[in-house]
């Protein structure tokens, strides 16, 4: 078939290779100068930096992980880290997640978030119903000691709205849930281990995480047009067209909200429903360090009080790959989420920035020669009350429609990376079956 993608991030650069690799006639149409979306990377002064956070490589599935490192040449053209993530508790640092780091606290600490999650514990296994809402579901599944030292106010910091007004159901399947065991053992001083399957990642040696887009897109046998700006999309006869151009297929990766507009058969009611899908923005801020030692052996921290500045997740990126920064330097990322009301072009921000990240012992701001920042629209899914409901009469439409639509913001899925590549794995063998049959049932994803 011949095929229009709408996106060159990764959803569509993955998707664009492997239905290339099946014969279609694929065209990638990109807005911006080049391929990447989320997972671009620039290079400023010597330093490499990620533009949307400090992204990894890794992931549940083999043979996702192999075809991620594939794209970057390898093994070995990647770094492999051992994970090594901490919170940024007042003037302590905690191992991550916070329940395998609470032997770790002050003992009052310890005593009040043990004695809360014992309570929720019980709660749980004597029948407390899971609440809807976020705001009560960190108190249901983590007790008010967790919660008031660490969970509401990092939540806080990321999410920009009262908790109670946020769904409960995004988390619920994603934060697995530590044996109590475990959380009893680091109780009182006996290390444990969350997140296992996260204990190890890889990141590109040379080029940030764009690397691995840059490698989908080369020798993809996939038409890339970058610059390329898509007035419509429309059905004709069997088919469809963009911008006037026949295909036999259109799939989208690009954000919904950006895209509504110019498909001409979206009806008005899911158009509301599109136009009500805010996202959460995320400034980061990319700092380079001149160091007098090498920086500690940290992956990523979380800074969850306000007296650590805006920052919520501080990356140490040049652990990642020694590449990343020149000789004698370092560099961080800092991730700031907003609602549209902050600007990375702001100095007198970006110096606060790194004040509080001077106040919780992350570096020093007399270290600092470069400070730079980009601000990325499209960051979070706001997971409000009304969104499930909403994105799943989205989803409906366009599944049913003949068009397809995936990725973080093509299908409003909170995606990693990964998960991005396993969903473009999905809808090829969708589109497999398709070209097959030459019957176009509606798009089923697990």
């Amino acid at each position: 078939m011949k095929i229009a993608i709408l996106g060159g991030g990764i959803s569509g650069c993955a998707l664009a290779r492997m239905l290339a690799e099946d014969d279609h006639d694929v065209t990638v149409l990109e807005k911006s100068e080049r391929v990447g979306g989320l997972c671009k990377s620039r290079q400023i002064d010597g330093f490499t930096f990620d533009e949307a956070g400090g992204h990894i490589i890794f992931s549940k599935d083999k043979d996702v992980l192999q075809w991620q490192l594939d794209r970057c040449g390898g093994e070995q053209n990647t770094q492999k880290t051992v994970r090594n993530t901490k919170i940024r508790w007042h003037d302590r640092w905690v191992p991550y997640p916070f329940e395998n780091g609470v032997g770790h606290l002050t003992q009052a600490a310890n005593v009040e978030c043990m004695s809360g999650y014992i309570e929720a514990y019980v709660g749980r296994r004597t029948g407390a119903p899971c609440p809807e809402n976020f705001g009560d579901w960190i108190q249901w599944r983590m007790g008010d000691g967790f919660a008031r030292h660490f969970m509401v106010p990092y939540n806080n910091k990321i999410w920009k709205r009262d908790l109670t007004t946020m769904a409960s159901d995004w988390v619920a399947g994603r934060v697995p849930e530590a044996p109590i065991e475990d959380i009893l053992r680091s109780s009182i001083g006996v290390d444990t281990e969350g997140y296992k399957h996260q204990s190890v990642f890889w990141f590109p040696s040379h080029g940030g995480f764009e690397a691995m887009v840059k490698g989908t897109a080369k020798d993809g046998g996939f038409r890339l047009v970058c610059d390329a700006r898509v007035d419509r999309v429309a059905k004709k006869g069997g088919g469809f067209e963009v911008n006037g151009e026949a295909f036999d297929l259109v799939v989208n990766t690009v954000p919904l909200p950006q895209i509504e507009s110019v498909i001409e058969e979206i009806p008005a009611d899911i158009r509301a429903d599109i136009q009500a899908l805010e996202p959460i923005s995320l400034i980061n801020v990319m700092i380079g360090v001149k160091l007098d030692e090498p920086l500690p052996d940290l992956s990523w921290i979380y800074l969850p009080f306000d007296d650590q500045g805006p920052t919520n997740r501080a990356t140490y990126y040049s652990n990642y790959s020694k590449f990343n920064a020149p000789e004698g330097h370092g560099c961080f990322l800092a991730e700031v989420t907003h609602r549209g009301e902050l600007r990375a072009d702001d100095r007198e921000w970006l110096q606060g920035v790194v004040d509080g990240l001077d106040r919780a012992g992350i570096l020093r701001k007399e270290q600092v020669v470069l400070l730079e920042a980009c601000n990325n629209e499209f960051a979070y899914i706001d997971q409000d009350l009304e969104f499930a409901a909403r994105i799943a009469r989205v989803r409906d439409w366009f599944d049913n429609s003949g068009y397809l639509t995936f990725g973080r913001f093509g299908r409003y899925e909170y995606h990693n990376s990964d998960q991005c590549v396993k969903r473009a794995m999905q809808v090829r063998e969708h589109i497999r079956t398709a070209a097959a049959s030459g019957d176009h049932a509606p798009l089923q994803l697990p």
